[in-house]
């Protein structure tokens, strides 16, 4: 049964943008309150966190796809739809990230997380698209896909010492006596199938200790499993060459053993810079302890501290530990302070317009002869119900307010050139000045451009001019009476 996995693929879909909805209020003696159609809720993200608890990518080899929560539609009584539950995946401390082949992102740290599908927003119900030429909106806008992509994890253990050697040198009794780790510990070659971790005390310093399955000549090029687990020592700060000194193969000496080690190294590559230790194991056997003596003198020319140890009597271990903590502080020291995150602000260039239109050469009749690109076009066209004619409207508006009208027809695009914008295509027809001028925008409502009401100087007019009336004719009436008593 497998029980350490450390390269998936898989398949990450965040939740997609529920709909706006559209409503119109309705009550006793109201017929027409106004619209009340509510927001839709935006898709859940899927969002990776390193997780002290999590040493394996086994989970992922059972469940290759994350899937975010939908968000609901919007509804009447300005009601706005649930946002969709956001999906937090526990990763182990050093898995990396890769999309299209390339780094997305490199998960060192506890607690450090990474959003890497985004859930589509919701459309706006016809309440939030009101505007003073738009009173009743009959219409409102989709929600957005979420992001979807197809992703790699790969787990590079996160280790201060890593062991290498080749099958059998005694790498995993060694971390068995080092730490209290216990690895599967046999006298036959790969015995190791999965790095193995460790936590060593020295001092006052603590530090981890891995060990690789063992390389054999042309592991950097695929052969064995040393291109499988080579990955594991990139992060480590110190590598230490294990040789077994009580081997029985007699074309096998120790100088050949660190020469074929170092030459797997320099042909994987990114490891030239760390420091090495020479570690002699097995001078418990006594063949092991008379030829550890005789090739320390040769073991001179690489420049590096010499170690005799035995896993089994522990002889020399104490002086190793102290050994490697030292490297280990002085690569700790090395390093440069981390520093907190910037918000990092780029403006938009002064002549960027936003979107790009590339004009298709050839292109025959009934063919696409223009196509536009850009995240507010691409958006716009994916939040439009092409169902409806005054979403369309709208539509048309906000890409000719954009300045996607000129551009086209600057590019000489004529009434009726096919355009393409993401995956929908229509035939192009320029807004015509002389009917926005007479009608307004496309998309507006036309019940609403017809005003009866008087204001209120009018009002204010005809009441003065009523009580003039009122006054002259009561005068009349009053000089009439006179008139009469007199006579």
């Amino acid at each position: 049964m497998t029980s350490f996995v450390d390269r998936v693929n898989l398949q990450v879909v965040a939740g997609k943008g529920g709909n706006g909805c559209v409503s119109v209020h309705r009550e006793k003696f109201k017929p027409l309150g106004g619209p009340d159609g509510g927001n839709g809720g935006h898709g859940g993200d899927v969002v990776f966190v390193v997780d002290p608890n999590v040493h394996t990518l086994l989970d992922f080899h059972f469940q290759t796809r994350l899937q975010g929560g939908n968000g609901t539609h919007g509804q009447g009584s300005n009601r706005d739809g649930a946002n969709g539950e956001s999906v937090r995946v526990a990763v182990p401390n050093g898995t990396v990230i890769y999309a299209d082949g390339e780094v997305l992102a490199d998960m060192t740290g506890i607690g450090t997380e990474v959003t890497v599908a985004r859930g589509g927003r919701g459309g706006r119900g016809n309440r939030s698209l009101v505007s003073s030429k738009r009173k009743v909106p009959g219409f409102a806008e989709l929600g957005e896909p979420g992001d979807e992509l197809e992703v790699v994890l790969e787990l590079k253990s996160v280790a201060d010492v890593g062991l290498v050697g080749f099958p059998s040198a005694g790498k995993s009794s060694l971390i068995a006596a080092m730490s209290a780790a216990r690895p599967k510990i046999a006298d036959y070659p790969f015995t190791t199938l999965a790095p193995n971790l460790g936590v060593v005390s020295a001092g006052e310093t603590t530090y981890t200790i891995a060990d690789v399955p063992g390389l054999i000549p042309g592991a950097a090029a695929g052969k064995g499993l040393g291109l499988q687990f080579l990955r594991h020592i990139e992060r480590c700060a110190v590598l230490a060459h294990v040789v077994d000194c009580a081997s029985l193969e007699s074309d096998r000496d120790p100088v050949s053993d660190i020469d074929a080690l170092e030459h797997e190294l320099a042909e994987y590559g990114g490891l030239a810079d760390r420091p090495r230790i020479i570690v002699l194991n097995k001078i418990d056997v006594p063949d092991g302890r008379e030829l550890a003596e005789y090739v320390r003198g040769d073991l001179e020319k690489y420049g590096w501290p010499v170690y005799a140890v035995s896993a089994v009597s522990r002889e020399g271990l104490k002086e190793l530990n102290f050994a490697f903590a030292k490297e280990v502080v002085e690569y700790r020291d090395a390093q440069p302070p981390i520093e907190a995150t910037r918000t990092i602000i780029r403006p938009l260039a002064v002549d960027d317009s936003g979107f790009d239109i590339k004009k298709v050469v050839p292109a025959y009749e009934g063919d696409v002869e223009f196509v536009i690109s850009g995240s507010k076009p691409e958006r716009w066209i994916g939040q439009t119900n092409f169902e409806n004619e005054e979403a369309v409207g709208y539509l048309a508006d906000r890409l000719a307010a954009l300045g996607v009208e000129d551009a086209l027809a600057k590019q000489g695009a004529v009434p009726g050139s096919i355009v393409k914008i993401g995956d929908h295509e229509f035939e192009w027809q320029p807004t015509d000045p002389n009917v926005i001028a007479t009608v307004g925008p496309r998309g507006t409502d036309a019940r609403f451009e017809v005003n009866d009401r008087k204001g209120a100087d009018e009002r204010l007019a005809e009441r003065r001019a009523r009580r003039t009336e009122l006054l002259e004719r009561v005068a009349k009436e009053k000089e009439s009476k006179g008139k009469s008593r007199k006579g």
